[in-house]
């Protein structure tokens, strides 16, 4: 419950000092990939508690396409009120460097909150295919080149990039396809209509355990303990090689307003967390002090 406190605290930070109690009113998160892929379950199950913490509705509003770009730029556009957040992955910051032009600028219109957490990708592939361990998938691609069709959650997305990355570690070359989340093209994987994917344990599980798909390798440092068998990157030869999908949620940045020089006093909604009371009074204190010495000046 403390890192929900402190995202209370932050998004109470990223909105004009002129609110009444913040939240009055729902909070919209938008989650720019479809249902069922790890960002939109994670994402679910914090909005369910931040939601019950905040004493307001936190709906999750799922806006896919694009690598993340078309729910970015909702929130790019939306009030800087802190009513419309993202949650959002890595393709947030990826994007900004690897698409050439975006319809928001990533550090001037969006505003950084809290990371709430990452996990490993773990490469799976389906098993009809001639291999069953990383060695192989790698030595497979090496042979026949672009054979190997790859799904990702898009371009641009986290597993693309790190798949880009192994292509060139290892000299191999397989084909990215990609979808507009990581549910879809998981659910191709799984059908036989892609070979392999980087996802991550979550998701894959259940297919793993019912024979639909073969663990390769994980991209974390240490072997998962759910699949104490299934190697890491780095053991297949690649020392130091890790990969994790960060989660994080971002706002509309703030701009400023007239709203600034309000005499009126946020409220916030008191905190279950002693330190984060703490901070806020002492942000409280801050405010008051700027606003005294902006009157005597």
């Amino acid at each position: 419950m403390r890192l929900l406190s402190l995202v209370l605290l932050l998004l109470s930070a990223a909105v004009a000092p002129a609110w009444a109690e913040y939240p009055d009113k729902p909070i919209r998160m938008i989650v720019p990939f479809p249902p069922g892929g790890v960002t939109d379950v994670v994402a679910r199950l914090i909005a369910e508690r931040l939601g019950a913490d905040l004493g307001q509705q936190v709906i999750v509003d799922n806006k896919a396409g694009a690598g993340g770009v078309i729910g970015t730029d909702i929130v790019a556009k939306a009030p800087g009120d802190g009513y419309t957040i993202l949650f959002t992955t890595p393709g947030h910051t990826i994007n900004a460097a690897f698409r050439s032009a975006l319809p928001f600028d990533t550090e001037k219109d969006l505003k950084p909150v809290s990371i709430a957490g990452r996990v490993p990708m773990l490469l799976v592939a389906h098993p009809s295919l001639p291999f069953h361990d990383f060695t192989g998938f790698v030595d497979y691609a090496r042979k026949n080149p672009g054979k190997l069709n790859v799904a990702s959650a898009g371009n641009g997305t986290l597993p693309h990039i790190h798949m880009e990355l192994l292509m060139l570690k290892e000299h191999m070359q397989v084909t990215n396809v990609p979808y507009r989340g990581a549910a879809p093209a998981l659910a191709d994987l799984v059908a036989g209509q892609v070979q392999a994917k980087l996802d991550n344990y979550t998701t894959s599980a259940p297919f793993i355990a019912s024979g639909k798909l073969v663990p390769l390798a994980v991209t974390s440092a240490k072997r998962l303990k759910q699949l104490p068998d299934v190697p890491t990157v780095a053991e297949t030869g690649l020392p130091g090689y890790e990969g994790y999908l960060w989660m994080a949620w971002s706002s509309r940045a703030r701009r400023p307003t007239r709203s600034w020089t309000s005499s009126r006093r946020p409220r916030a909604r008191p905190s279950r967390c002693r330190k984060c009371r703490r901070a806020s009074t002492r942000t409280a204190s801050s405010r008051s002090a700027i606003r005294r010495h902006s009157s005597a000046t």
